[in-house]
C-alpha cells in the first residue's frame, strides 16, 4: 500500500521504492508481486471498481484506493488465495492506516465485487468474453454480467480495458500486427515475466550451471539451443548458485539476439555506445572469449559503476569502460547501440512505461536514436558494422528508421534485420528490434 501511495506510475517508479521499504526480506517477492501485478493490471482492475462499486475511482481516497486495487488484483489474479484471506487483509490494513470506518467502506467494496464474480479461474474457450478479464493464456476471471466493450464492434477498447494498455497503443499495433499477434502481444505485456540467465560461457555451459541450481534445489530450464536458463523457482539472484563466482548475469533472450546477430570476432575494436549497465557489453567480450578490444561508454556517468561492477563479477579483462566525453577519436569494427527507446517490447517489466508513453514522446526518441545513430557513423571502419537494437516494437524506431538511415548514408547496407514480438508463451520473453548495417 505504501509504495503505490508514493509512487504515480506517470512520474516515479515503484522499484526504488520497494527496495528501499523492504530490501531483501522474506516478504519481498509477495510484494513485489502485489505492487507489479496490480501497477500491470490497474486499468482492468478500476473499471472492475467502478463497475461493481457504483464508486468511481477518483472519489475513492488515494489510501483506501490503493488498498483496494490490492485487493481486486488479488481476487481477479490469484485464484490461489482463499477470498476471505483477501478480505481480511485489507479489512486489517485499512483500519491500521485509515481507521474503522473508511475498513467497512474497504470490506463493502470488496465484498461487493466478490458477489459479481462467477468464476475466478474459468477456462477461456468456455468462459463468456464480455464478462472475463485474461489472467493467462488458457484462463480467466469470469463474472456475472456484461461489463468489457464489445469485441466486435471495439476490439481496440476491449482490449485496451481487458490488458491495461493505451487505446493509442493497442490501435498502432493492430494496424502493424492484426488481431491474432496483438492479443499475444498484450498477454506478454502483462506476464510476470521470468528471470532468464545467459551463463558465462567463458566459465561454465548451460548444461552445467543448471545442473548447479537443480543441486540447490532451484527449477530450471534450458533453451533449446543451450544459451539461457529460466529460472522457475522464485530466489534473489545475489543468493543463486554462481552468482559470487561470476557464472551468469540476468538478460531477456530476446535482448541477447543482437550480439547473437553481430557475430563479433576475436580482435574485433568495439565500440558500445549506450553500454550501462553492460549486459551486452559482458556479452560481447564472452562471444569473443575475451580476445576483443571492448570500449564501453555511456551518457550517463553515474550508470558507467554498474558496468564496472558487472565485468569485475564475470572477470572479464577485454573492456575499457571510459567516460561518454572521452571516448577515443578511432575508428572500430563495430559500433554497437541500444538505444533510448520507448520501451513497448518490455512492458511486462518496465511496467511504468505504459502510462508514460505517447505518440509525441516516440518522436522525440527518433530524433535522438537518429543522431545516436549518426554519430555511430564516424566511428566505424571502412568494411565495419553498426549493431542497431531497441527494446521497442514500434515500426518508426525500428526499420523505418533504419530505411530512412540508408536513405541518407548509402555507404552503408543492411546485412540483416530482426524484429522479435514479445510472447508469454513456453519459453516466455521480451520484444525487440536489432538491424546490423555494414559499412562499404
Amino acid at each position: 500500500m505504501e509504495v503505490l501511495n508514493r509512487c504515480d506510475p506517470k512520474r516515479r517508479n515503484a522499484g526504488p521504492v520497494l527496495d528501499r521499504l523492504l530490501g531483501e526480506t522474506d516478504q519481498r517477492q509477495k510484494a513485489t508481486d502485489l505492487i507489479f501485478g496490480t501497477l500491470r493490471n490497474r486499468g482492468a482492475i478500476d473499471t472492475v471498481i467502478a463497475e461493481f462499486s457504483g464508486r468511481p475511482v477518483e472519489r475513492i481516497q488515494d489510501k483506501l484506493l490503493s488498498i483496494i486495487r490490492i485487493g481486486v488484483y488479488e481476487l481477479i489474479y490469484c485464484p490461489a488465495t482463499e477470498e476471505y484471506a483477501i478480505v481480511n487483509e485489507a479489512v486489517e490494513c485499512a483500519k491500521t492506516n485509515a481507521g474503522v470506518k473508511q475498513a467497512g467502506f474497504v470490506n463493502a467494496v470488496l465484498r461487493q465485487i466478490i458477489r459479481h464474480i462467477d468464476h475466478r479461474r474459468k477456462p477461456l474457450s468456455q468462459a463468456d468474453v464480455r464478462r472475463t478479464l485474461i489472467q493467462t493464456a488458457s484462463y480467466g476471471c469470469e463474472f456475472d454480467m456484461d461489463f468489457l466493450p464489445d469485441i466486435k464492434t471495439s476490439l481496440t477498447e476491449y482490449l485496451s480495458v481487458v490488458f491495461s494498455l493505451p487505446q493509442w497503443l493497442v490501435s498502432n499495433w493492430l494496424d502493424e500486427f492484426g488481431e491474432e499477434s496483438v492479443r499475444q502481444i498484450c498477454l506478454a505485456s502483462n506476464r510476470k515475466p521470468s528471470i532468464t540467465l545467459r551463463p558465462n560461457r567463458l566459465k561454465t555451459t548451460a548444461v552445467a550451471l543448471a545442473e548447479k541450481l537443480r543441486q540447490a534445489d532451484i527449477e530450471a530450464e534450458i533453451s533449446s539451443d543451450e544459451s539461457m536458463i529460466k529460472i522457475k523457482s522464485p530466489r534473489a539472484i545475489s543468493e543463486l548458485p554462481g552468482f559470487a563466482e561470476g557464472e551468469f548475469i540476468v538478460q531477456d533472450i530476446t535482448a541477447s539476439q543482437p550480439v547473437r546477430l553481430l557475430n563479433p570476432q576475436k580482435g574485433w575494436t568495439i565500440l558500445d555506445l549506450c553500454a550501462a549497465p553492460g549486459v551486452k557489453t559482458t556479452q560481447l567480450a564472452e562471444a569473443t572469449k575475451d580476445s576483443a578490444e571492448i570500449t564501453a561508454t555511456d551518457i550517463n556517468p553515474r550508470r558507467l559503476e554498474k558496468i564496472k561492477e558487472n565485468i569485475a563479477r564475470l572477470g572479464l579483462k577485454s573492456i575499457d569502460v571510459v567516460d561518454y566525453k572521452k571516448f577515443p577519436d578511432a575508428s572500430f569494427d563495430s559500433v554497437v547501440l541500444d538505444v533510448p527507446c520507448s520501451n513497448t517490447g518490455v512492458l511486462a517489466k518496465r511496467i511504468e512505461a505504459r502510462y508514460r508513453i505517447n505518440p509525441e514522446d516516440i518522436q522525440s526518441l527518433t530524433k535522438i536514436q537518429n543522431d545516436l545513430l549518426e554519430a555511430a557513423v564516424a566511428s566505424v571502419k571502412p568494411h565495419g558494422k553498426i549493431c542497431y537494437s531497441t527494446c521497442s516494437i514500434q515500426r518508426t524506431e525500428n526499420n523505418e528508421l533504419i530505411q530512412s538511415f540508408l536513405k541518407r548514408n548509402p555507404i552503408f547496407e543492411l546485412e540483416c534485420e530482426e524484429l522479435i514480438l514479445p510472447s508469454a508463451e513456453d519459453f516466455d520473453h521480451d520484444g525487440g528490434y536489432t538491424a546490423v548495417l555494414s559499412r562499404k
